[in-house]
């Protein structure tokens, strides 16, 4: 299994960052390089606790899908979602939004487990961590510059 642990530091209050990192347009917005796009389940604007939303989206030259649920939620302070169906063994990240120094720390903490036994544990090793880390960064350099832009939002 491999943990990501990233912090952001994001000039703006923690409800606008906690909404702009459920908002389904966003993440579909950071997501531009993987063609990820939300095709079932909440399709756009905010999801909430409880929801699904279903991801298509290109990795390694190859098309999935993946559907997650929003299993905790407490605004504007944390939510977590989990994969439910996809190409992992499984898939658990926490978004979390703390006040700091009047800016707000936006942690995400990402756990994923490849399945195939050993040759997805060497999968993980070996580019699985890099680039999820790397796609995880792209997210969080969108949403801090949607958030830190005046007019982004509208």
């Amino acid at each position: 299994m491999v943990t990501i642990k990233l912090e952001t530091r994001i000039n703006a209050p923690a409800d606008v960052c906690f909404d702009l990192s459920r908002n389904i347009d966003m993440h579909t917005a950071s997501m531009e390089k993987s063609k990820e796009k939300a095709v079932a389940g909440v399709t756009s604007g905010l999801i909430e606790k409880g929801q699904f939303v279903t991801w298509r989206a290109t990795h390694f030259f190859i098309p999935m899908y993946m559907t997650v649920k929003i299993v905790e939620m407490e605004f504007p302070h944390y939510f977590i979602d989990v994969m439910v169906k996809g190409p992992f063994k499984s898939l658990w990240h926490k978004h979390s939004f703390v006040l700091e120094d009047g800016c707000t720390l936006m942690k995400d903490e990402f756990k994923i487990e490849a399945p195939l036994g050993i040759l997805g544990r060497f999968a993980e090793w070996l580019f699985l961590k890099s680039y999820m880390e790397k796609l995880l960064k792209k997210r969080n350099e969108v949403l801090k510059h949607a958030a830190e832009t005046p007019g982004v939002l509208n």
